[in-house]
């Protein structure tokens, strides 16, 4: 057999192997992703023009959190914080645009305690999916209710909604082990959440009764 043939042989080899190897990597690549980032992994894939620029938008999240020194609050601090979204809770009955207005500067609050940068809202959104993804969504979607209201599009409704939106936010922040990427279910109408120092509620008995 003449030696080209078996160059040709040997190259069509190494481009067969090169091709699977790629594929493995790939598919590692989006089990890891899908693994870290759950239903965020999806909505980003959906609203992508592609699911390698899905993957590169979420790869680039995920180095950038790594950069940034988040920590968990203090014990002090999370008190606090509780007892400051009961009074926005309680503030909604009369003024509800001014208690969503004020549930947006509490969760902004938390997160640049924790250590998140306050940059602009995608911004704080895209670094706050990495550790939250199971309720980054409902950070969006608040916003984009408290947006529509402010603007004079909202209703009472809409703000009630962006309320329940942010609290999803806001509970996985307070909690003692929010700074640890969260993988599993979260339900919105949760009273409160199990600590290591007791259960730490932050809805008002009123709003569980509406609910």
């Amino acid at each position: 057999m003449p030696t080209w043939v078996w160059i040709v042989i040997v190259a069509a080899i190494v481009v067969v192997v090169a091709v699977a190897a790629w594929q493995m990597l790939a598919h590692r690549r989006t089990k890891q992703l899908q693994g870290r980032f759950g239903p965020e992994y999806e909505r980003t894939v959906q609203s992508a023009d592609s699911k390698k620029a899905a993957e590169s938008e979420l790869a680039s999240r995920q180095q950038r959190r790594e950069q940034i020194e988040v920590r968990p609050l203090s014990a002090a601090a999370r008190e606090r914080y509780v007892s400051q979204w009961q009074s926005v809770q309680a503030q909604f009955v009369d003024t509800p645009a001014a208690a969503v207005a004020s549930a947006d500067q509490l969760i902004q609050s938390a997160m640049a305690e924790r250590g998140y940068p306050m940059e602009d809202f995608d911004t704080r959104a895209s670094d706050i999916s990495v550790d939250h993804p199971q309720v980054v969504e409902n950070y969006r979607q608040g916003h984009r209710l408290a947006e529509r209201s402010a603007d004079g599009d909202g209703s009472t409704e809409d703000l009630r909604q962006a309320m329940r939106h942010y609290r999803a936010l806001f509970e996985e922040l307070v909690e003692p082990v929010a700074d640890e990427p969260v993988s599993r279910g979260r339900g919105e109408d949760d009273g409160g959440r199990e600590t290591g120092r007791g259960r730490i509620r932050v809805g008002t008995d009123s709003e569980r009764r509406e609910r």
